[in-house]
């Protein structure tokens, strides 16, 4: 099975600008932001999307809410805001069948999304 674009990311076969890594999650810098602040934060375990993830899963998952909201801290963005995005599927804007959590802030981001 060939890697996903993320998986090539974690292996270290691509760059990226990585902000955070842990033995679970990695968060490095989108590479078309849509936002001043545009991070990702992915699993390291391959979970294609949120509506393919199981019950086994639960404790990855919300160790990268956790840690989204702590690299959002880290990038300045907590006193002003910022949006946790997950992509579910073609309609939902997914590209990259990887689950990830887009981190964007830095300007005022209008409702509704989309």
């Amino acid at each position: 099975m060939n890697k996903t674009l993320f998986e090539k990311i974690i292996a270290r076969e691509l760059p990226a600008t990585i902000v955070y890594e842990d033995d679970q999650v990695v968060a490095f810098k989108d590479v078309r932001p849509q936002a001043p602040v545009h991070v990702l934060v992915i699993p390291r375990k391959p979970i294609p999307r949120i509506a393919e993830a199981r019950p086994e899963d639960q404790l990855v998952l919300g160790h990268l809410l956790l840690k989204a909201a702590e690299v959002a801290g880290k990038l300045g963005l907590t006193q002003t805001g910022f949006r946790l995005v997950f992509n579910n599927g073609p309609d939902g804007g997914e590209a990259v069948p990887h689950l990830h959590c887009h981190i964007l802030g830095g300007r005022g981001l209008g409702w509704p999304p989309g």
